[in-house]
């Protein structure tokens, strides 16, 4: 079932666990953002954007930021601001920047990937980072690497988080390499939560880092990108070449800069209610014996599961599965490999996890009463 599809038929009823990104911004951050005070953005002059700006840089212990539409709109421009064209980006194979954006670093970077394969906690092996660079001086066939991202948390592997270790681990590879480090934070605030650091100590060994405001942080729109002043300005040039500039942004900025501070309004504290929930929900899936969940990788709001059945027929039996639970009103995803996806988040609450429970048995049951349709 594509987005599109998914999108079109969703029903209020239904509990939806596709994506973090299906949030509804908050009350509060609709009040906020009917009376945001606005300027053009473009000419730096929007107090809403710039406050913005500013707390997200403290946040991340880094000199600047940059408000843009978008998470992969965030990763683009730190490419370009990375990358000269016929680069090479050293990145997970199955990471969102690489394998998720539509071929971006390609279109419009001119960039070629090295794509590695990532361990059980979805951590790209240091020694495999190290060996991945290219030597141009030994081969003129071989592109110059340019740039090492990694995502923190790991989407394909369940939303694992990185450590602070393991970052400065890989950031001393890049930089012994005269290369910069980019991080795909897209759920930065996830990984700060389930570890318990702060994200200036998190995002300290990185170049450079994108955060999405539109996933736990519940916005309607939006990301941060964040790093040194010449990386922002160009950054920046960036944005404004890919059509990034939005003039009053301020009306979607409110959400964002709401989202950030502390209190009762804040979205951070609260991800610690989404970490909870996906282990309610994922112990749950456990006690089924017609699935494998492995609950030693959950960790943040990510439930990532397989249904039980022979090798060779699995796409069928998986996408037959996630049919049934979306016509009985549970929203999951057919993700990488054979995995269903399951995320928790703002609008979720324990009697949707409690409900949702309930519903699996009842569509596997009616899987196994209907002819296949898949």
């Amino acid at each position: 079932m594509t987005y599109a599809a998914s999108g079109a038929k969703r029903a209020a009823d239904r509990i939806d666990l596709r994506s973090d990104t299906v949030t509804q911004p908050s009350e509060a951050m609709r009040r906020a953002m009917a009376a945001a005070p606005v300027g053009d953005d473009v000419y730096a002059e929007d107090p809403t954007v710039n406050a913005l700006e500013r707390r997200a840089a403290e946040l991340l212990g880094k000199d600047e930021a940059l408000f843009v539409a978008s998470g992969t709109m965030g990763n683009l421009v730190s490419m370009l601001a990375w990358v000269p064209r016929g680069g090479e980006i050293i990145g997970g194979a199955h990471s969102h920047s690489l394998a998720g954006e539509a071929g971006g670093y390609a279109v419009l970077v001119g960039a070629s990937a090295r794509g590695l394969e990532p361990g059980p906690d979805g951590a790209l092996d240091p020694a495999e980072i190290a060996a991945a660079f290219r030597d141009p001086s030994q081969d003129v066939h071989d592109p110059i690497s340019a740039l090492v991202t990694i995502e923190n948390t790991v989407n394909a592997s369940m939303g694992m988080p990185l450590t602070v270790e393991y970052t400065e681990r890989v950031a001393a590879i890049a930089h012994e390499r005269g290369v910069p480090l980019h991080l795909d934070g897209a759920r930065l605030f996830n990984a700060v939560v389930a570890l318990g650091v702060s994200a200036a100590d998190l995002c300290r060994p990185v170049d450079s880092v994108m955060i999405a405001l539109s996933k736990g942080l519940a916005c309607p729109v939006g990301a941060i990108v964040a790093g040194d002043r010449d990386f922002i300005h160009r950054a920046r040039r960036a944005r404004k070449l890919v059509g990034g500039g939005m003039r009053q942004a301020g009306i979607i900025a409110a959400a964002g800069l709401l989202a950030l501070q502390p209190g009762p309004e804040g979205m951070i504290d609260r991800l610690a209610e989404d970490h909870a929930l996906a282990r309610r929900f994922g112990e749950g899936l456990a006690q089924f014996d017609f699935l494998d969940v492995d609950l030693s990788r959950l960790r943040t709001n990510f439930v990532m599961f397989r249904v039980r059945s022979d090798e060779a027929n699995w796409r069928e039996t998986r996408a037959r599965f996630v049919a049934e639970l979306w016509d009985h009103g549970v929203l999951t995803f057919a993700h990488v490999g054979d995995m269903i996806r399951a995320v928790t988040h703002y609008g979720i609450v324990e009697a949707d996890i409690d409900r949702a429970l309930e519903i699996v048995p009842e569509a596997w049951r009616a899987m196994q009463r209907s002819p296949a349709r898949v």
